[in-house]
């Protein structure tokens, strides 16, 4: 399903991603900062119920990767939820979810650039404050930007780098941990009560967040509507598991940990001792900067593809002649990230994240009945159509619902001033694009 921009931006931009490099992207996006940060808080409020918690919501959250995974089956074009809402519900709910996603994607990439910085500050203080820290986060988002910049493949070659050397430390701290793992552990005899459960399903939804990334550089991939659907849903299952393991783990080893608050960098000295900890901490770099590079490889394609559908200024969606990438778009994203990253700190960019990506979800679940209305027969016949009808989506919109009412008041504040702003752009961008069209 395309439209006469779609397909100019289809036609210009390389297919170079296959389904490994989809997988990689969902793994990058989704396993970042909260894989260390996320143990200890969920510890706090859910004890050894903990591990469980992660699997169970990562099966609720499967519903809305599902719809997902249908939605993008019936498009070849890269923007993802972009795309959906548009064509749902036309421009201005396109541009509402490719403004939020765009935000929250940003501020993430802040937010995670800064927590790079405190885990090398751990081991080496000349990074935690000061010029030490500034010159690392230029660095860091400066280097992203520039290997985006030059082509699509030295992106997933970066992410398949970071990928590699965090994925090998967590692992070898899993293995190591579950030796320290008890029946007593797996299955408490006494079970913890968990006063807030909404606001734990909150913050485990921070493990799970990212997956909608894929989606979004399908005019980049080969072949998207075969692999997809496989790209989410098996990323998904993985993340779940990891995280069952790495907390099953932290738990084991450090059984009061969820009060001391502990971390990784914790049991990696308890199962190693400081070199132990040295390796944690060098792979939360990687990690982090995994999760960063997948942010800079997807999240320009959101601007590219609002500019391509005369939502943004023209000069969003520029390609490179030379390096056939939005490079425009890649710029913005990189100056903004450094920006925020430079003057914020991880809680207040992380806030309204989650939030945020919530109200996206949204839209495209609910976009998906006039998106099935809308597909020919042939496109019909080509896409991953969901058994049940609409039960596997209508949970997910709820789920997304019930979650986002779990968020503060601040969290709704800020999320409602930064939408404002989007659709002060919006105005401006529908003005100068009227007065065009009655000039022409």
């Amino acid at each position: 399903m395309t439209n006469s921009d779609a397909a100019t931006h289809k036609a210009h931009l390389v297919r170079d991603i296959g389904f490994m490099g989809l997988a990689i992207l969902v793994v990058n996006s989704m396993i970042g900062a909260g894989i260390f940060a996320l143990p200890a808080a969920v510890a706090a409020r859910a004890g050894v119920l903990s591990p469980w918690l992660f699997l169970a919501v990562g099966l609720l959250i499967i519903t809305v990767v599902l719809t997902f995974a249908e939605l993008s089956s019936y498009f070849n074009s890269s923007g993802g939820p972009v795309l959906f809402t548009t064509t749902a519900f036309g421009p201005l709910a396109g541009f509402t979810t490719g403004w939020v996603l765009f935000v929250s994607r940003m501020a993430a990439f802040a937010a995670n650039t800064t927590v790079m910085a405190l885990y090398l500050g751990a081991i080496w203080p000349w990074f935690s404050d000061g010029i030490g820290r500034a010159l690392l986060i230029v660095v860091v988002c400066s280097s992203l930007t520039y290997v985006n910049y030059i082509g699509v493949k030295d992106g997933v070659r970066t992410m398949a780098v970071f990928t590699f050397f965090k994925l090998v430390p967590i692992l070898l701290l899993i293995v190591l941990g579950l030796q320290y793992v008890s029946g007593d552990t797996l299955f408490p005899a006494t079970m913890p009560t968990i006063d807030d459960l909404g606001g734990t399903t909150l913050l485990i939804l921070y493990a799970f967040v990212g997956f909608e990334s894929v989606t979004i550089v399908s005019g980049e991939s080969q072949n998207p509507k075969r692999i997809m659907p496989r790209a989410l849903v098996m990323t998904v299952i993985v993340t779940g598991t990891l995280y069952f393991l790495i907390v099953l783990a932290y738990i084991s080893v450090l059984p009061d940990a969820g009060t001391s608050g502990a971390t990784l960098i914790d049991v990696g000295r308890e199962l190693m001792g400081p070199a132990g900890a040295v390796l944690i901490t060098f792979a939360a770099f990687f990690s982090i900067g995994g999760n960063l590079s997948s942010i800079m490889l997807a999240v320009p394609r959101l601007t590219f593809a609002l500019a391509k559908d005369r939502l943004l200024p023209e000069w969003f969606g520029q390609i490179h002649e030379k390096y056939s990438t939005p490079g425009n778009s890649i710029i913005f994203l990189g100056g903004l990230g450094l920006v925020f990253a430079l003057t914020g700190s991880f809680a207040y960019l992380a806030a309204a994240s989650s939030l945020m990506r919530l109200i996206a979800y949204v839209l495209c679940i609910a976009a998906l009945p006039a998106i099935r209305d809308k597909a020919t027969d042939e496109e019909k016949a080509e896409a991953y159509r969901l058994k049940g009808g609409y039960a596997i989506p209508g949970f997910a919109f709820i789920l997304c619902l019930w979650i986002g009412a779990q968020a503060s008041l601040l969290s709704w504040q800020v999320t409602g001033g930064l939408v404002s702003a989007g659709l002060v752009l919006y105005a401006i961008s529908a003005h100068r694009r009227a007065r065009s069209d009655n000039q022409g």
